[in-house]
This record gives C-alpha cells, sequence and structure tokens, in this order.
C-alpha cells in the first residue's frame, strides 16, 4: 500500500516542478519583449523624431471651369453652382530627422475650396523617406461637374470676378517612422497647401492652361 501511495505523490511533485518551470520561462519571455520595448520607446523619445515638412512647389492650371445648372437667360441666378477643374500639383516632402526614415501609406491628394472637396482624391504611391531625404509627388488633380453650396457658388463667382482663386491642395493618410530596423504603427498625416491662384477674367474657360509658381509652406499635422 505504501508503494501505491508514494507513485502519486512523485507525480503531483513532478507536475509542480514542470509548471512552476514554464510560469519562469513566460515570465522572463513577457520581461525580455517588456525590456526590447521599452529600450524602442526610450530611444525613439530620445531621438524625438520630427514631423515632415511639406512644399506646394508649384500648380498647372488646365481646367477652372464654372458654371451655372441653367442657361443664363434661364437661371434664377447668375452665380455658378457646377465646376469642372483640372489642376496638376507638385508637392515637395522632406524628411527632417538624422537617424529616422519614414514610411507614407494611403496617401489621398484633392483639392477644396472653402471647406469643400472639389476634386477626386488621388492615392499617391506608398513611399518611404531616408534621413534628409525630399520626395516629389505631382498628382492630377480632377473635378467634373462638382456641384457647389449656394455659398460656395456665390463666393468662386465672386473670387472669379477679382481674378483670384484661393484654393487648398490637401493630403490625408498614414505614416509609420522607422528607427533601425524597429517600425511603429500608423499614424494620421493631415497636410494642408494653400494655393492662391491669380486667374484672369478669361480663367474660367475650359481652355486654360496656367503655370503657378507657389512655393508655399504647407501645414502638417500628425
Amino acid at each position: 500500500m505504501s508503494a501505491h501511495t508514494m507513485v502519486p505523490k512523485d507525480c503531483g511533485h513532478h507536475d509542480e516542478e514542470r509548471q512552476a518551470l514554464r510560469r519562469r520561462i513566460f515570465t522572463f519571455i513577457i520581461g525580455f519583449l517588456v525590456l526590447i520595448l521599452l529600450t524602442i520607446f526610450i530611444v525613439f523619445l530620445i531621438l524625438r523624431p520630427s514631423k515632415p515638412s511639406f512644399i506646394l512647389q508649384d500648380a498647372t492650371v488646365y481646367e477652372f471651369n464654372a458654371s451655372s445648372s441653367l442657361p443664363v437667360a434661364a437661371a434664377a441666378s447668375p452665380d455658378p453652382s457646377f465646376l469642372n477643374s483640372n489642376i496638376q500639383a507638385t508637392v515637395y516632402s522632406r524628411n527632417p530627422n538624422d537617424r529616422i526614415g519614414i514610411y507614407y501609406d494611403q496617401l489621398d491628394a484633392y483639392a477644396s475650396y472653402r471647406g469643400q472637396q472639389v476634386t477626386l482624391p488621388v492615392l499617391l504611391p506608398e513611399s518611404y523617406q531616408g534621413h534628409k531625404e525630399v520626395i516629389e509627388w505631382s498628382p492630377f488633380l480632377l473635378g467634373r461637374s462638382v456641384p457647389l453650396s449656394p455659398y460656395t457658388g456665390d463666393a468662386l463667382a465672386q473670387d472669379l470676378n477679382q481674378g483670384m482663386v484661393l484654393l487648398n491642395v490637401k493630403i490625408d493618410g498614414r505614416v509609420k517612422w522607422k528607427v533601425g530596423t524597429w517600425i511603429s504603427g500608423g499614424y494620421h498625416l493631415h497636410v494642408n497647401c494653400p494655393a492662391l491662384l491669380m486667374l484672369k477674367t478669361s480663367a474660367a474657360g475650359p481652355g486654360l492652361s496656367m503655370k503657378v509658381q507657389l512655393s508655399q509652406h504647407c501645414t502638417v499635422d500628425v
């Protein structure tokens, strides 16, 4: 009887030792991973990554045609209510960091006027930007028969009469920071580039083709 009673006690003792060993191994692995992540986080804070800078270099206006939804003779108001536009914008992005790379992902570029989006979003190619590197994008921003709100149409009519239209070229997407072999999670990127287009009265016609040098710094939020 004593021999039979000793066996389960020994097995139970070995099971407890194995469980304790598993717990120690698991605790060691978790602690090691936490230490690595903490080290990367501290290095990341020491490096203090700076957000990229953007410049709207120029804009070539191929079409900027504002029109009423009805013929002028029948329209209740001469203010434009539809907008056709075709603009190529050249945007530069510079990485100001010495030791941090930047991944650009899912970037959409579009133009807005007085808070209203007036072109379709254009997906920019995914890019990696090394230390101090510069990337250039030149998307075509197109809008076909974009309906304008009454307030926006009235404001656009006044701007066209004065020959000056302030558009905003915007870029929305995500960025990731790269430190060594470590890559951070995604951060939302919002870029806003004011573009003051000096248009003549005849510039509302569809045959317009004019390049405007801007070199305008953009606001960047990350």
